[in-house]
Formats: C-alpha cells, structure tokens, sequence
C-alpha cells in the first residue's frame, strides 16, 4: 500500500513541478500550508466575530446581514472563511497520507505522527462547532445529531439533546457557549500544532510568498464562484428533511441516521486507536543511531546545526579534554540519516597514518567503511571516462548497482570525500545524486549538500576541486530517465574536458598531502 501511494505522490508532484516548479510545489510544503491556513481562518473569523450576535433569533440574523448586507466585505470573508477551513481538512489528509506512504511515521517520527491525530478531532470539533453558530438548518441537523451521539456517551448528567426539543428549551446562554468553544477550540488546536513540530529543527511554518498568495487568490475567486450561503432560519417546531451537507467537515453525520450510536463511535474510536497505535504496527527496524566519538570530537556544533530532527545536542564537557563541550545523541530522536557526519570537520578520508575515525559516526556505515566502498567501485571503473556516484538511497541513483556508493542521505557524504576522489584521480567526474530538489527524503539533506558544494555552509568542498568534474542531480526514484539524460551529458562533458589528472605534487603532493591532512586533523581536535 505504501508503494502505491508513493508512485502516485511522485507522480503528482512531478505533475506539480511542471506547474509551480520544485520551489513552490504545494505538495511537500502541506505542513506549512497547513499553518498558513489556520492564520488565514483565525483573521476571517475575527472580523466575522466582531459582527455576530450570539442569541436564538440574533445568530442567524447576524450571519444573514454580514452575508448579504455587507457582502463586499462580510460576505466574500464569509465563504473565505468556510473554504479555508474545508482546505485545511484536505492539507491535514493529505499530509497524513503522504508522511504514511513515505514510511515517516514510526521510529523517530512516532512523536509528530502520534501529536497529529489529536490535531484532527481538534480540527473537527471547531469545524462543527463553526456550523452551529450559523443557526440555519444544517445547523439544527448537525446540532440534533451531535447532542444524540454525545448523549449516547456517559458523560453529562442530563442529555443535552433535549435542547432541541421545542423552541421553548433553547436560550441564548447555549450559543455563548458555543461561541466560547469556537474559539478556545481553535487555541487549543494551535498549541497542538506546536507541539507536533517541537522535535522538527527548523520547521517550516510558513510556505513561500508565491504560493501563499496563490492560495489567497484561489480561496477569493471560490468565494466569489459559489458564495457560502445560509439554508433557511432553523426551526424546532420542523425536523429538517433536506440539506446540504459540507462533506468535508459532515462525512460522518448520514451514518448516525443508519447505524446505532454506538456503532459510530465504535468506527471513530476504532479509526484513531489504530492511528495511534500505527508506529508500532510493527515496529520499525531502523539503523543503529549514530555516535559520538569524544576522542575526535571538539565540540564545534556542527552537527547540532545540521540535524534535521534535533537528535543531537551540545552538553558540558566530560572527558577531561580542554574543550567547553561535547555533542550527545538523543538515540530515540535520531533517524540515522547520517547528515551529522557529513557536518563534522574531522571526517576527512585523506588521513592514512591512523585508523579513520570521526567525531559522530554511523555505527551500521562508518566513515572508514564508507572511505573503503568508494575506493572499490573506483577500482571498477573503467572506459574512456570514469564516473562515480554517490547516491541518496530514496534518489534515481538509489536502485544503481554499478559505481555507486549508497547512502542513507546524501549529505552524509563529507565534501572531503569528494575532493579525495578527485585529488587522488579515483574518477574523472562524480554525480552527486540526492532526492527530488522540491522534498527531500530526510529534511534538510539536499538543502545543506548544495550549501557545502556551492561553498556556502561549512564543511565547504574546496576551491582546489575543479567543479566541471561534479555534477549534482536532484531526482526522485521514478525520474530515472531523466537521471540517465543528466548522467549521459555530464559523461559527454567531461570526455571534452580530457582525463583527470589529479592534483600536480605542488597541489597535492602524495604522501605529504595525507601529512598534512592528518596534522591539520590532530589541529582540529586537540
């Protein structure tokens, strides 16, 4: 099921790539949509509160006279407000989905995956909260229903449903309740929001400019299309026989009229048990986390600044060595996604005279073994031009055999790594192939490797390594061909370019550039 869905987001992602470009692809950026979108319905109702009465008569004649009277501002906010929240509905499915297709739900994400499920009865609660507050006749349908199905519930002492008897037993102190749950709801519903993203480093909270206004000038021109419009004064004397039904926030409501009571909770109870329960349906079997290496670490924090879900942190130090601190691993929190040991200023692989270690480490891939699985696929190339890959295992490359290093990330791959490979002619070029530019796999991974080549994130791949002889390609699994096309012109590229050479002794010098780099490494921690 998961690769089904996963097929069909890259496919529509793709799709959306054509239309929006990988920047401002909607469909990676729905978290942040979906925070736009509840600033968006918590401004519209404001100005909608400042001119609504709370009473049995005046609620419903507030609505109209906002929708009609002042429907240059009112009404237009009205629907804006209405197809805001439908589409926050849709961001939160789709979102769900997508996290569960891409398998980001279990191990280290159990937390964000398990703080979203609340988000959605929060989310529901003040949607249907928002429809009874109009007081019309779907207002009354969903009122009757929902009083029924809470009275089914041992949880009041008297049944509220009995509000809704006759005219008589309703007064205007239960739409001030109402209004008081609309709108603490909704605070409610924020601090959740909050909390989901609290083991996130650097969530994105906020889409692009381009298509936050996109979304605005969709959302206006839906309101000035199909206006939200009332279905008639409610009224108790009538049961209401006809109305039509918001299926984004009502699915659920023709089922009470079908089934007993009981069973509906029974499928709403059942429903988010099992979301709850899905990160450990079963568990998932993950690489071992990384870890820290104090006799190579020098308290820097670069791997702090790098960590996408905010698995390391810095803490005093406790080795005895002259440093103020030392990075510590927070083994539940960490994805093993390697980024950190790309980001640690000790993972150089030029070192020989001692056994090659880092100051964080993938314990399942370490430095040396990745050092090693470099050298061998070098060792296989072969023809006129040699290139060799270092592919992100969710990239195109990721299902490559053949001169490619695989790992978890492509920015576990130190730039050190690749100017050794250069410098030490292993390759006359090499493809740095990561996940799709619009969403990488693991967060951050293709946003820090194109800081580190462009020379503008630490650790920076040196001024010395000719840049002809590195090409970057950002692509999904199901872009293969074009993969193959990029990797056919860079090959053709570099057969202009002539052999590599390597680095002249001046530059390099053999022998003496390990030298080096192992005294500049001995610098570096000690």
């Amino acid at each position: 099921m998961r690769s089904l869905l996963r097929n069909g987001f890259e496919f529509l992602e793709r799709a959306a790539d054509t239309i929006f470009g990988p920047r401002l692809n909607p469909i990676p950026q729905l978290g942040a949509l979906g925070f736009f979108l509840f600033w968006i319905v918590a401004v519209s109702g404001i100005y909608l509160f400042i001119f609504f009465d709370t009473g049995v008569v005046d609620a419903y004649n507030s609505i109209e006279s906002i929708t009609h009277r002042q429907w240059f501002a009112g009404g237009v906010l009205r629907s804006f407000h209405r197809y805001a929240s439908d589409l926050m509905v849709v961001v939160l499915v789709v979102h769900a989905t997508r996290e569960f297709a891409l398998d980001r739900y279990r191990g280290a994400y159990w937390f964000s995956w398990f703080t979203g499920v609340p988000l959605i009865w929060l989310l529901y609660a003040s949607g249907i909260t928002g429809y009874w507050l109009v007081w019309d006749q779907l207002a009354q349908y969903v009122a009757i229903v929902s009083s029924e199905l809470l009275d089914w519930l041992p949880i009041f002492g008297e049944p509220i449903a009995r509000n809704f008897l006759t005219p008589a037993s309703l007064n205007d102190r239960f739409f001030t309740l109402l209004i008081f749950m609309h709108i603490g709801i909704p605070l409610v519903l924020l601090f959740v929001m909050w909390v989901h993203i609290l083991r996130i480093s650097r969530p994105n909270m906020n889409p692009p400019r381009a298509l936050a206004v996109v979304v605005l000038i969709s959302l206006v021109i839906v309101s000035f299309w199909k206006p939200a419009q009332s279905q008639g004064s409610a009224d108790l004397a009538a049961i209401p026989n006809d109305v039509g039904l918001d299926w984004f926030y009502l699915p659920l409501y023709p089922l009470a009229d079908l089934w007993s009571h009981g069973a509906v909770w029974a499928l709403l109870g059942g429903f988010t048990l099992m979301l709850l329960a899905m990160p450990w349906l079963p568990p998932l079997r993950r690489p071992r986390p990384v870890e820290v290496n104090l006799a190579h670490c020098n308290g820097c924090g670069r791997c702090v600044e790098d960590c996408p879900h905010e698995a390391v942190r810095m803490v005093p130090r406790a080795d005895g060595r002259p440093f103020i601190q030392q990075a510590q691993v927070n083994s539940a929190a960490c994805v093993s996604c390697g980024i950190c040991v790309g980001s640690c200023p000790s993972s150089t692989p030029f070192r020989r005279s001692a056994e090659l270690e880092t100051g964080i480490d993938l314990p399942d891939l370490p430095l040396r073994e990745l050092r090693r699985q470099t050298e061998a696929a070098a060792a296989e190339l072969s023809g006129p031009v040699r290139v060799l890959t270092f592919a992100c295992a969710h990239s195109a490359a990721g299902v490559q055999q053949k001169h490619t290093v695989k790992v978890p990330c492509i920015a576990t791959v130190p730039p050190s790594l690749i100017d050794y490979v250069v410098s030490r002619n292993l390759a006359d070029g090499v493809v740095v192939a990561g996940c799709a530019e619009r969403a990488g796999y693991h967060r951050l991974g293709v946003a820090w490797m194109q800081g580190r080549l462009a020379g503008e994130r630490d650790p920076r791949l040196r001024a010395r390594v000719q840049r002809e002889r590195i090409c970057s390609i950002w692509a999904s699994r199901s872009e293969q061909s074009r993969f193959g096309a990029e990797v056919k012109r860079f090959t053709a590229a570099l057969g202009s370019l002539g052999p590599n050479k390597g680095l002249s002794p001046r530059t390099d010098g053999g022998a003496e550039s390990a030298a080096k780099a192992e005294s500049l490494h001995e610098e570096v921690v000690s």
